[in-house]
């Protein structure tokens, strides 16, 4: 039985890659020093919840054959210290996915936005026709049990491509370890200030997990975003090239109705964002042997990834959707989107600044008109999570002008949002609440 350690098991991605490796057979530990739900009441149900937080390093012993690293953990971690004092092999998160696929068919979907949506969306098809394949995916799908899957048999494996670094001792993007025979691109829009200083550093590591396909193998990408495209066309790689565009679509009564070969299609996931993710899914998906028509028949019942653009709450006057859109690429998209499909309607727009790129002054700037379809909009943020990062104090007048909109109202306490939220007309009203946050608690149940 092997012997697997875990510095920092309460993440949400690590958590899931422990109970994968605890059904595969493996002896499975960890510590951590905070674990949240859902991952702490799902790592006890396994029987692998730590009995203790903290740290402690006379848990490593020489029989250990990985310790696998979470971001979480710092460089001088004392269980990490103790792993290299003995030798141990150390793996970042994405390192041991792809030790666990290296003999697999490896499909790494990547992109600024996109790619959990895409992901899902070619799991959901594969799971409905039955067929068994190992996956790694950043949000909890309908119909399965957690958010990896590795077995010794299955052919494929299918790879959410993050870009963020992928330990805190390997500032690699995750992306770049997993060496993909099949790849998709959604989309390149600056992200990650804090790691990506510049726009050239970030589109950089497109470039490089573009040249990472092994030779002779396929990339699916984005023909409807320029720097998806200057990305495949400078690249020197051999692989085959598989471009996907807008598919044809109609609004219906609030609905999205794709209009395909084998006739009109109506969908439960709205937007130009959700089309292209839908084209880009169907294009991996005929690479996996799935016809177009099975695609079809599968997408109808696909209702979207957890926190995009999912449905809270519907009444006779208003509906809530709640999204993890943050950056302004996300924001834009899903604001417009909701305008599109909800044309007779109020739309009140929610945005938590949360990310240290989204509270940094210079990249405010990325957020302008990013909020203008919206009919009410709004930013909140926290001046203690401020605190928490060591930046500098935001002012409403900077917000407003950064993103363009004077009329922008702008929450930086928890109890004002909730006031102003429950005390607004919601009639005829669709709210959009955008975060990767939980606007400092507040629970939307309550609110709406």
């Amino acid at each position: 039985m092997k012997k697997i350690h875990f510095i920092a098991i309460g993440g949400s991605a690590m958590h899931n890659l422990a109970i994968a490796l605890h059904q595969k057979g493996y002896k499975v530990s960890g510590s951590d020093d905070a674990i949240f739900e859902p991952s702490k009441s799902r790592l006890e149900r396994r029987g692998i919840l730590p009995e203790e937080l903290g740290w402690f390093p006379e848990i490593l012993t020489s029989d250990i054959e990985a310790v696998i690293l979470g971001m979480h953990a710092r460089e001088d971690n004392p269980e990490l210290l103790k792993a290299k004092e003995l030798g141990l092999k150390i793996y970042s998160y994405p390192e041991y996915l792809y030790e666990q696929s290296k003999d697999k068919t490896r499909v790494v979907i990547g992109g600024s936005h996109g790619k959990t949506t895409i992901t899902s969306m070619i799991l959901h098809v594969l799971n409905f026709h039955q067929k068994n394949i190992d996956y790694m995916v950043g949000a909890q799908l309908e119909g399965f049990d957690t958010m990896v899957k590795i077995t010794q048999e299955n052919e494929f494996m299918i790879l959410e491509g993050d870009e963020y670094l992928s330990s805190p001792i390997d500032r690699r993007p995750k992306f770049l370890l997993y060496i993909p025979n099949i790849a998709l691109v959604s989309g390149i829009a600056w992200d990650h200030i804090n790691v990506f200083p510049t726009f050239e550093s970030y589109a950089l590591q497109f470039e490089l997990f573009v040249n990472s396909i092994t030779a002779g193998g396929a990339l699916v990408y984005n023909a409807t975003d320029e720097e998806v495209v200057k990305v495949v066309e400078k690249s020197t790689n051999y692989f085959k090239k598989f471009p996907y565009s807008l598919p044809k679509n109609r609004i219906e009564n609030g609905k999205t109705i794709l209009e395909t070969e084998f006739g009109d299609i109506e969908l439960q996931v709205f937007g130009n964002h959700n089309l292209l993710n839908l084209e880009g899914a169907r294009n991996i998906c005929k690479l996996l042997q799935i016809t177009d028509e099975e695609f079809y028949e599968a997408i109808i019942s696909f209702t979207g990834a957890s926190k995009r653009l999912e449905l809270v709450k519907k009444t006779e006057n208003y509906i809530v959707y709640k999204d993890f859109a943050h950056a302004p690429s996300k924001v834009i998209s899903t604001v417009n989107a909701t305008k599109e499909q909800f044309l007779d309607k109020k739309i009140v727009a929610c945005l938590e600044l949360h990310t240290y790129s989204s509270l940094n002054p210079i990249f405010l700037t990325e957020y302008k008109d990013t909020l203008n379809k919206a009919n009410d909009a709004i930013v909140y943020y926290s001046e203690d999570a401020l605190k928490i990062k060591k930046m500098e104090p935001i002012s409403e007048e900077l917000i407003r002008n950064s993103f363009n909109r004077q009329d922008l109202k702008v929450f930086t306490n928890k109890e004002s949002l909730e006031k102003y939220l429950i005390e607004t007309d919601k009639t005829n009203s669709v709210f959009l609440m955008m975060s990767s946050g939980n606007y400092g608690g507040i629970d939307l149940n309550q609110i709406f």
